[in-house]
């Protein structure tokens, strides 16, 4: 009975995108659960592939298209999810208002345990991008795997094909940062603000900035909270 109640309340609480979006992609054992919660300002531009979600179910475990950063209008912010290949979900996330979601038909977009993307920023995965766990990302970053138009040579070689991206755990990404195809950052990387990447990095628990990227301290942590 008393599940049925808390059934009965999420049901009255959700809006009807987080209900569709929940049958949509999960199992009916899962999604009555309500595991997703999609803001009513989330455009569900293309709901298409598949959403896989491990671990223990909670209700609104996770949540796209909330949260209030106080430099932006979350009233007015749009988040976009456009998905044709496979999102995987390995626990807690976090993708803060405006924040936008691209994966294309093959695809895989992973995001560890305890993701948070605070608002207006962009992950595109058109082959794959993979979040290790506990994860923190600022506002008005890209982060995308492809170039998405060819470079040939006179031999019709592709010159720039997609590449995945790997972040490791426990990474932090400063804000209006760029991160391109290839970029592989390791366990307990910050990532300065206003930083591009677009190669692999080394050494665990590393600051990197400035340009061309260095690394300005090592034997770093940070606090999620």
């Amino acid at each position: 009975m008393k599940t049925i109640r808390s059934l009965l309340k999420a049901i009255w609480r959700a809006n009807p995108k987080t209900i569709y979006f929940n049958f949509r992609y999960l199992p009916w054992k899962q999604a009555v659960h309500f595991p997703f919660w999609i803001s009513s300002r989330t455009s569900l531009r293309k709901v298409k592939g598949q959403v896989q979600l491990n671990g223990p179910l909670e209700t609104g475990m996770i949540r796209i298209g909330y949260g209030n950063i106080g430099i932006f209008d979350h009233k007015r912010s749009r988040s976009i999810w456009e998905v044709c290949g496979t999102v995987v979900f390995e626990g807690k996330a976090e993708i803060g208002h405006g924040s936008k979601i691209s994966v294309g038909p093959e695809g895989m977009l992973f995001f560890g345990k305890n993701f948070a993307l605070t608002a207006e920023s962009t992950i595109v995965a058109y082959k794959k991008v993979v979040f290790g766990d506990d994860c923190l990302l600022s506002w008005d970053i890209l982060i995308m795997d492809t170039d998405y138009h060819a470079i040939r040579n006179s031999r019709s070689e592709v010159l720039n094909p997609p590449a995945p991206v790997i972040i490791g755990n426990s990474v932090w990404i400063g804000c209006r940062s760029l991160v391109l195809k290839g970029t592989v950052i390791p366990d307990g990387a910050i990532i300065a603000a206003n930083s591009f990447v677009n190669k692999e990095l080394t050494g665990t628990h590393q600051l990197f900035g400035k340009n061309p990227l260095s690394v300005l301290a090592s034997d770093v942590y940070w606090d999620k909270d």
